[in-house]
């Protein structure tokens, strides 16, 4: 198959935006003309690449082209810059990357990152907040070209590095531990004391409290009220106010008296690892070693030198 590189445009465009007419609108062309080229690559592969749903969605078929879309567009263009050179007067664009972090990361030691991309020259990068077991599946549909992820394993295609632990320990603050765990370690309190919780799908909270339950016998576990502050850093602020215990990452401990650890046992550890097209890019080598130095900075272990290859 030898798909065009205004094919390869369009059909990233589409998924990007959504919608036809979107994707029409920014690469200059009639919705009818973006239609044209979608059935057209369908003839070629034989398959359908897009669910014409709002928004737009790609199909198994659609998302093995669209991860050689983004490819061949990032080299392409990694190569007219090149081409062009620093010296130049003619801006060749900018090398767009995408890439996929979670919300506890990005309000911690991902910080350091940004701060090292805000000294990168000719790249311009998309942060998707992105739950970090599920962002390995961002980086299979093509719609990410890295991210920060749970799963060792690399995906087909990717590189992948382990960046080190994210540890989250139980934490209230003074006067909620006094008034709800007494010395701060009475496991039978986990029951009614009320918790912070990140958002629906955030378990850490509940897993402790199942946990703890199963290791004193205790039955019936009825869960207090809880609380749902879906941003890392007001989440860390609701705990400090009092309106419940939980499970804060070492790296957003306030460490200011404002939190005390309710038992030196509540705890649980996250390893995290960072994934990346195995591609040769400048862009993505750029990327990936700000993200290895900010985690190495905020002291996650550090990354092991042994690359494991998808």
């Amino acid at each position: 198959m030898d798909f065009s590189m205004e094919q390869l445009r369009t059909l990233s465009a589409v998924i990007e935006t959504g919608s036809l007419e979107a994707a029409a609108a920014g690469l200059q062309l009639t919705a009818s003309a973006v239609s044209q080229r979608l059935k057209a690559m369908e003839l070629q592969a034989g398959s359908v690449l897009v669910v014409r749903t709002r928004p737009v969605r790609a199909t198994a078929s659609g998302e093995i082209l669209l991860t050689l879309a983004r490819q061949v567009l990032l080299l392409g263009a990694e190569a007219e810059a090149a081409l062009v050179g620093p010296e130049s007067d003619v801006d060749p664009g900018r090398v767009h990357v995408t890439v996929a972090v979670n919300a506890d990361s990005l309000a911690s030691w991902f910080g350091a990152a940004l701060s090292g991309l805000a000294r990168e020259t000719g790249l311009s990068v998309e942060i998707l907040r992105e739950d970090e077991e599920h962002a390995s599946g961002l980086l299979r549909s093509g719609s990410v070209m890295g991210a920060v992820t749970t799963k060792k394993a690399p995906v087909q295609g990717c590189s992948s590095t382990r960046l080190g632990v994210m540890r989250y320990r139980a934490m209230a603050n003074p006067e909620f531990a006094e008034r709800w765990f007494g010395s701060g370690s009475d496991p039978a309190s986990i029951a009614g004391a009320p918790a912070v919780h990140f958002d629906r799908n955030d378990s850490l909270q509940t897993s402790m409290q199942r946990m703890i339950a199963r290791e004193i016998g205790l039955q019936g576990l009825v869960f207090a009220p809880a609380f749902y502050v879906p941003d890392s850093r007001q989440y860390v602020n609701a705990v400090v106010l009092g309106l419940g215990w939980g499970m804060v990452p070492d790296v957003q401990d306030p460490a200011d008296g404002s939190l005390v650890r309710l038992n030196p046992g509540w705890e649980h550890s996250v390893t995290l690892y960072w994934q990346r097209w195995k591609l040769e890019s400048a862009a993505l080598d750029r990327i990936t070693k700000v993200v290895l130095d900010a985690a190495a900075e905020a002291g996650l272990d550090g990354p092991n030198p042994k690359l494991n290859d998808g």
